[in-house]
């Protein structure tokens, strides 16, 4: 076995596994606080990737005010869509909800496929392009950087949750709404913030991803591999998020290392069905207990 190979892919697989990290943070933070299943969180990254390619590229912004502009676009749409897609259908059977969230992802590429069309686009390059050697291993430069930026602003959300207002009102919200109501916390508000936070987040993953694997209208694809981080890492948990995203992204890319890329995504669903066997709420995931 070639060590520095194993190595490389190994590394590769935990810069990948960031991102899936980052995008499940998204979908954790929506799901945390209001128990909506998120099956649009592919196509939010997607808008977060072509609102900065608008930007960038059709109205010329600069990069450092194009990246902040999309972040800050897809918050509002995030928030415009729970206002009007998602609170009407508080107290429905979350069969319901879930399918609205079916139907957004639609609604999404069909906006995209309407603005943009259905050819593929480059972002700007604004990513380092020196290589990283780690030794005799090399990582391309866009995964390693996106994997520091998946770090960062994963660590940085972690520090919200635990010190800002607004992160304690969502922590409470996901505990117990009720007991968020009785202690003046306006839950409604709470739901908004969660849907504007994890639209902003996930734009800053599409952008990322779009980086390294150009745009297109079937990038929600990627959503597939998103959901199955956050159901392997458990659907409430941060830290679930952050290791199932590294773990998926780890085994893939040892799957398609050492047995090909058409093996990637058998060997992430086998890992599903046998974390599901041992543990049905994920690794870190709450276990809800009820009594019949």
């Amino acid at each position: 076995m070639d060590i520095w190979f194993l190595i490389e892919i190994t590394l590769a697989g935990l810069a990948g596994g960031g991102l899936y990290a980052l995008a499940a943070l998204a979908f954790v933070i929506v799901y945390k606080a209001t128990r909506v299943v998120n099956l649009a969180i592919g196509e939010m990254l997607m808008i977060g990737a072509y609102t900065f390619f608008g930007l960038s590229t059709g109205l010329s912004w600069p990069v450092w005010l194009a990246i902040p502009g999309a972040v800050v676009a897809s918050a509002l749409i995030g928030g415009l869509i729970e206002r009007i897609a998602i609170r009407p259908m508080l107290g429905e059977p979350p069969i319901s909800v879930f399918m609205v969230t079916v139907g957004l992802s639609s609604i999404l590429v069909g906006v995209v496929e309407l603005a943009w069309g259905a050819d593929t686009h480059r972002l700007i390059e604004f990513m380092p392009r020196d290589p990283i050697v780690l030794g005799e291993a090399f990582i391309a430069p866009k995964v390693f950087y996106g994997f520091l930026t998946a770090l960062a602003l994963t660590l940085a959300v972690l520090l919200l949750f635990r010190f800002w207002r607004g992160g304690v009102a969502l922590r409470a919200t996901a505990s117990d709404q009720g007991a968020a109501y009785a202690m003046g916390i306006a839950v409604p508000r709470v739901f908004s913030l969660s849907w504007v936070a994890g639209a902003a987040i996930a734009a800053v993953a599409g952008i990322v991803v779009g980086s390294i694997g150009g745009l297109s209208p079937t990038m929600g694809i990627f959503g597939l591999s998103v959901l199955v981080v956050v159901i392997v890492g458990g659907l409430d948990s941060i830290a679930g998020a952050l290791v199932g995203g590294l773990l998926i992204g780890v085994v893939e890319s040892l799957a398609g290392g050492y047995l090909g890329g058409e093996y990637k995504l058998l060997t992430t669903f086998v890992v599903l069905v046998v974390v599901l066997m041992v543990r049905p709420y994920g690794l870190f995931g709450t276990r809800d207990i009820e009594r019949l």
